[in-house]
């Protein structure tokens, strides 16, 4: 039999009332169409007639129903389902006596529903709740998104089907109308209710921790966590309803969004999220056999992973990231395969490119050899030098009256805002192009940061739209720190035009230390208690604390990455929307960001100490993110 080419239909018949049409039993088949037939009508189809005697035809014709093309993978004479029947996919037989028949193929559960919060979902729905139909991922019309299949490949962002990408509460889409962004999608929970495979652990966590199942429930703070199914004093979505494989039992410590290590909201209402005390990674990613002396310069083992998890880039491989360090450009190195080293001499150890598309380096998980010695810690900068920055108009400092603050000129202090436009944390311009601020400003390290942006160059907290000094940057990319160090890095859209209102801020040399005594600046557009005028930028100044006088003062509990100034009588000090801003230090007639400002269980305490990240420690990062891009 020669296959049929095309249904000839034509609609000029006129059909009487009161008679249905064979036309109308034709539906709508996804991937199918019908096609004009040629001049000579095939043997299948030698008479003419209606258009009504035409639709009868083909209705009784499998070869005309179902017309084999590249879209609707009806080739050879494989099982399909063309038109979608609840049985499954389906064949027409050879045998005379039985016309189609179900191909009995069992169904994959993965595919028509989902466990947990759908992270795993592979099915085909491409509609959200309210019928409306989702937007392909690989497309940026009629709405722009950083969630393109390229960039995420393990995220199974085919088509236009619904997924979960950014483990919310579960599957859904961006919509196809414009005038709403992006739906959930109704897709039904299976029958059981399954794990993922987590790799679970109770005493120490793996990977990013998302299987840390322990009783941890207090940040690195000492803070206590809120319960996961309160809503307060921070409301949220993580409930334990809608996220039931994620154990999110009581207050304990879990990381349900796939951040950088187990978390929890706080108890205190200032501080809303933050990461969790004393849960160590477990020996066996940690390298037990392996260690490193030093800077791991020499370090030649086989470790290939990263401390949270991520495998590394082969060194002479060019995706998916270009890389400047290579076996060609290093061949001392013992670039081999994708192990990690240290070429560049990084004060943080050996390192590597990543298989994350998202993360272009970061440091591996190897721990230093026990009595290696740290490299020693520089007392002073008399002969440090810098390039332009750190230097401002001191002609705008004005004298007036952060809590117990003054309006100040402080230029490489920026202002992050939200979706809404409202200030939220502060940051500081260490490049034209890269601001520096805390992971604990941000929800995630994957955070979506589309429509966040920063302001700089204005002395006023909502300037108006005259000000001609101020200058809006959308913020493209956030990198996160070593874990430890709690800093983040923001790459924005184009570079800030520096004038004397906008300035860099220098950066402090590797590992040097404050002197005590030296008097510091921080400056932010956060609360002020009533202490000063909440609607411009504060400065005030901060005498730096001995690292011993301010180990004592906190019962041994401050870490060499932290970095403390003096408490004061007058209780001055940074509060809420000062996070992540900058504590200045003059060294050689420059300004150098010293610390960054992080959250504290009270505002201005005249108490205790305050404490900063020291950014000194920090360096080789900062400057290899920058490098990279």
């Amino acid at each position: 039999m020669q296959p049929v080419l095309g249904v000839l239909l034509t609609l000029a018949v006129a059909l009487g009332s009161g008679h249905r049409s064979p036309l109308n039993d034709f539906q709508r088949l996804r991937a199918t169409e019908l096609l004009a037939v040629p001049v000579d009508p095939p043997p299948l189809l030698p008479e003419q007639g209606s258009s009504e005697q035409c639709a009868q035809r083909c209705a009784a014709s499998p070869a005309c129903r179902f017309l084999p093309s590249p879209r609707n993978g009806l080739e050879e004479n494989y099982c399909r389902n063309p038109d979608r029947d609840k049985r499954g996919p389906w064949c027409y037989t050879v045998d005379p006596n039985i016309r189609h028949q179900s191909c009995g193929i069992k169904k994959c559960e993965d595919a028509v529903c989902m466990t947990c919060n759908g992270e795993e979902y592979r099915g085909t729905v491409d509609r959200t709740e309210s019928g409306t139909e989702c937007q392909r991922w690989d497309l940026q019309h009629p709405h722009k998104h950083p969630y393109h299949p390229d960039k995420y490949p393990d995220k199974g962002l085919d088509d236009n089907y619904c997924r979960n990408p950014d483990s919310s509460e579960r599957p859904w889409c961006y919509t196809t109308d414009p005038g709403r962004e992006r739906e959930y999608c109704r897709i039904r929970l299976c029958t059981e209710k399954r794990l993922r495979p987590l790799n679970v652990t109770t005493g120490c966590f793996r990977g990013k921790g998302e299987g840390y199942r322990g009783r941890v429930n207090v940040t690195v703070s000492g803070i206590p966590c809120q319960r996961w199914d309160a809503q307060t004093p921070h409301r949220h979505h993580f409930t334990p309803e809608k996220y039931p494989c994620n154990d999110l039992q009581e207050n304990y410590c879990r990381n349900p969004d796939g951040s950088e290590a187990p978390w929890c909201f706080t108890a205190r209402p200032t501080i809303r999220v933050a990461f969790c005390f004393h849960i160590r990674r477990c020996p066996d990613e940690l390298g037990a056999q392996e260690c490193y002396h030093g800077h791991g310069e020499r370090y030649h083992g086989h470790v290939s992973k990263t401390r949270k998890g991520i495998t590394c880039q082969p060194w002479a491989a060019q995706a998916p990231h270009v890389p400047q360090i290579s076996p060609v450009t290093h061949p001392e190195a013992h670039l081999e395969e994708n192990y990690c080293r240290n070429p560049d001499n990084d004060s943080h150890g050996p390192w590597c490119y990543t298989m994350d598309p998202r993360t272009p380096f970061d440091y591996c998980a190897i721990k230093p050899c026990s009595g290696s010695t740290v490299p020693s810690i520089l007392e002073n900068a008399d002969t440090v030098t810098f390039e332009q920055c750190g230097r401002r108009d001191e002609r705008l400092q004005q004298k007036g009256r952060i809590v117990g603050g003054q309006p100040g000129n402080s230029p490489w202090t920026v202002s992050i805002r939200n979706r809404a436009g409202m200030h939220f944390c502060g940051g500081s311009l260490v490049k034209e192009q890269w601001v520096i601020s805390t992971r604990q400003c941000f929800s995630s390290c994957d955070a979506d940061l589309a429509g966040y942006e920063v302001q700089l160059g204005t002395l006023f907290k909502d300037p108006g739209p005259g000000d001609p000094n101020q200058q809006t940057i959308p913020i493209t990319r956030i990198v996160c720190g070593p874990s430890e160090s709690q800093l983040v890095m923001l790459k924005l859209a184009r570079p800030a035009a520096l004038n004397r209102r906008v300035a860099l801020i220098c950066l402090p040399p590797e590992r040097y230390v404050v002197p005590a005594g030296t008097i510091c600046e921080i400056a932010g557009w956060g609360e002020t208690r009533g202490t000063a005028d909440g609607s411009v930028l504060n400065v005030a100044r901060l005498p730096v604390l001995a690292h011993n006088e301010c180990n004592a003062a906190l019962r041994g509990r401050l870490k060499e990455s932290e970095l403390c100034t003096a408490p004061l009588r007058a209780g001055v000090g940074a509060c809420e929307g000062d996070y992540g801003g900058p504590l200045a230090c003059l060294t050689a007639d420059c300004w150098v960001l010293e610390g960054v400002i992080i959250p504290s269980r009270v505002c201005a305490r005249t108490d205790q100490p305050a404490l900063f990240i020291r950014v000194s420690l920090y360096v080789d990062w900062i400057h290899k993110v920058m490098k990279m891009g």
